[in-house]
């Protein structure tokens, strides 16, 4: 591909797609070397991602003298559509693998569920244990998102570690969690808010990339705070409590509190009202209700299992934090920052919408806030969504990011949007995985993904997503091989295109070749075992390998190509017993064994290769019992229906010995004049225009009937 020279050792690949405008571009350096202009570039596609470029240099003129570098070189870059990729090939790969165990399993319970409700007319499984098996489900394959190992925690804790140290989370689990948290987990749907309170402190770094967070406040104050002497003075360190108070985290809050200046021994005793009222909002805030069963290790809260007593506390709680914000102590404080530091963590308490509106930085931190601190009680999605709306109008993002499209849908209970932004953001594995969630917990994704659409062939959305999967894993060599587990659970053009694909997969490789035939078992699909084993026969006997190419005809068990081998082996077998050329082909006679239903009319070859090898054993000093053996074998051979026509004249003449043997005669009248007819029968087919001489002398058919008329008279006269 000519391209345009350069002047430079390094070329960049800006790769051109139609959201360009809207994505910053991404630069693949190509560190060529070659010191010359570049006269033609040449692409083409290496293992995996991976493009090949060939840089060419310009010709040197033939009066130029050489000046030692090569004409030119190649270039490998690895694709991707960003440099830190959050699952590259390999994770996606080890990630299809690990799940496939799940669905099948959760697809065997679904029919047998379906089975079991339609004998018993039960309610849909969805209804009664299905989500049992749906969660279950749904925690495995979380799982498998989290195999990224968190850094070694230090044996000595930092006091003054305020965001500890954990594994880089994931979109693709962060999604996974929101979806079973809405539709799958039952358990959890009085304490929703709790569980979003949980994701947002797992996930809060994800939105660090192109948004300002809480997380990155307090990353960047942990940093910060290495080379502070005295916290308090510091408008940041409040700013960082107040943050992480909006959105519960209520351990770092306190942790940061403690680094309090009137903690130090030196000062207890001239700071006394000023650590009291430190110590005292400290306790508030590790005393705050949580409607939730239970908390998380080293999380703090108190923990109310039922609405009535969760209300009762927080009534209490708020009472408590009233009446320190009117306490006269405040009034005995003389450190200023500690004073309205105090006064601002209270208001977030109190559920200032102002206040919590200046400690967050987007909306869906101010989302959970108001979760925690104005509308505990908030329960049902649509009382959620109009909260989220209104949040967004207060705290407006320039640049959305994909799992914020995510929560507004499942909010909206907008399957719609819920199935778009999974399929754009998070590609085919996700999709088909998914759908069993939406549909355990929702009757109206269940219709929509079920319902099968005339424009879409007559599938349903949730056949086609994996349909499309199922194309996705078939493209790659490492992983068609559990594309059948998805096409199989496609009803309506699942088993097709299996066909497809199996038909495609290349049988000169044995390995590929028993796996499609390892499927076809499998999946009880005897017509396309038969086929694919008939293909690799007629592909290794084109390319030489005759041997394979007969076994595997004869485990398709195809008659047909079987004896057209036959054939062939009849015209190279069809000479004097002396020929060398019959011993290339007795391996490939014995290789096509006996059995006439198996190897259609290849039976005969295999006496036919018994009798010569029984004639090859004869000569002058061999005893009479092992001739008569021979000859008997001749006669059974010429009786044999199987034998052609073409061969009795070969037959005869190959044992010319045996019936001119010297000592006695080894064939009897009755066998004589049997061996006379069939000699008789020779000549009269020799008149048919369609009859092919053997490759035999003239005199052949002349000495064979002098020996056999000379026998018959020896045979009379012994009997």
């Amino acid at each position: 591909m000519p391209g345009l020279t350069s002047e430079s050792d390094v070329l960049a690949m800006v790769p051109v797609s139609p959201e360009s405008e809207k994505q910053p571009l991404v630069n693949y350096p190509l560190r060529h070397g070659l010191k010359s202009a570049i006269h033609r570039l040449s692409f083409s596609w290496a293992c995996g991602n991976t493009l090949r470029v060939s840089v060419f240099r310009k010709p040197p003129s033939e009066k130029a003298d050489g000046d030692g570098e090569a004409g030119g070189t190649v270039v490998e870059v690895k694709l991707s559509n960003s440099g830190d990729e959050e699952v590259d090939a390999a994770r996606w790969r080890r990630m299809a693998y690990t799940s496939v165990t799940p669905f099948a399993l959760l697809q065997s319970r679904k029919h047998s569920l379906s089975a079991a409700s339609r004998m018993s007319l039960d309610i849909p499984p969805y209804k009664a244990e299905w989500w049992e098996h749906v969660i279950e489900y749904s925690k495995e394959i979380s799982s498998l998102l989290t195999d990224r190992k968190p850094p070694p925690k230090s044996i000595i804790e930092d006091p003054k570690s305020v965001v500890n140290a954990i594994a880089a989370p994931m979109c693709l689990k962060a999604a996974w969690e929101l979806l079973e948290i809405f539709y799958v987990d039952k358990q959890s749907q009085s304490w929703i808010p709790e569980r979003l309170l949980d994701w947002l402190a797992d996930y809060n770094s994800l939105f660090s990339g192109t948004l300002p967070t809480i997380h990155s406040k307090l990353v960047d104050f942990q940093q910060e705070l290495v080379g502070v002497q005295v916290v308090e003075e510091d408008p940041n360190y409040w700013d960082a409590m107040s943050s992480a108070l909006a959105v519960g985290w209520l351990e770092t809050v306190v942790k940061l509190l403690r680094l309090h200046g009137s903690y130090r021994f030196d000062q207890l005793s001239s700071r006394e009202t000023e650590n009291g009222l430190v110590e005292a909002v400290a306790v508030l805030i590790s005393k705050m209700p949580r409607m939730r069963p239970s908390l998380r290790e080293d999380n703090l809260g108190e923990c109310y299992q039922t609405k009535p007593d969760f209300m009762k506390a927080w009534e209490k709680w708020r009472t408590q934090i009233s009446k320190l914000d009117c306490s006269s102590y405040w009034l005995q404080c003389d450190h200023r920052q500690t004073r309205e530091g105090l006064k601002n963590l209270i208001q977030i308490l109190l559920g200032n919408p102002t206040v919590l509106s200046n400690a967050t930085f987007n909306w869906m931190e101010l989302f959970i806030s108001h979760f925690l601190y104005i509308r505990p009680f908030t329960a049902g999605l649509e009382s959620m969504h109009n909260s989220a709306q209104k949040c967004m109008q207060v705290k407006p993002v320039s640049i959305s990011h994909k799992l914020f499209g995510l929560i507004l849908g499942i909010l909206g209970e907008n399957t719609e949007v819920v199935l778009a932004e999974c399929s754009r953001s998070f590609g085919p594995w996700m999709m088909v995985h998914a759908v069993e969630l939406l549909t355990a917990g929702s009757t109206h994704a269940e219709i929509l993904l079920h319902e099968e659409h005339s424009k879409l062939g007559g599938v349903s959305i949730e056949e086609l997503h994996r349909l499309i999967y199922a194309q996705v894993l078939s493209s790659h060599a490492l992983t068609w091989q559990i594309a059948p587990i998805y096409l199989t659970s496609c009803i309506k053009q699942g088993i097709g295109l299996l066909e497809n694909l199996l038909y495609k997969q290349p049988v000169q490789h044995s390995q590929i070749l028993l796996k499609s035939i390892e499927i076809c078992r499998l999946y009880e699909l005897d017509t396309i075992n038969s086929n694919i084993m008939r293909i690799a026969g007629v592909h290794h006997w084109k390319h030489g390998r005759k041997g394979s190419g007969v076994f595997w005809l004869q485990q398709a068990r195809d008659e047909f190509r079987l004896n057209r081998i036959a054939k062939q082996l009849f015209d190279f077998v069809g000479k004097s017993v002396s020929d060398e050329g019959f011993k290339q082909w007795e391996g490939l006679i014995e290789l096509l064994g006996s059995e006439s239903r198996t190897a259609g009319g290849l039976e005969f070859l295999n006496k036919y290769r018994d009798f010569r090898r029984s004639l090859l054993q004869v000569h002058g000093a061999t005893p009479t019992d092992a001739a008569r053996n021979a000859a008997e074998a001749l006669v059974s051979l010429m009786k044999n229906p199987s034998t052609p026509q073409r061969f009795w004249l070969p037959l005869l003449y190959d044992s010319l010995k045996l019936l001119m043997w010297q000592e006695r005669p080894l064939v009897n009248v009755s066998q004589t004049q049997f061996l006379l007819n069939k000699l008789q029968e020779l000549s009269m087919a020799r008149l048919r225009p369609d009859f092919v001489e053997a490759d035999l002398p003239s005199d052949a058919l002349s000495s064979v009937r002098l020996a056999l008329a000379t026998n018959l008279g020896r045979a009379i006269l012994e009997e």
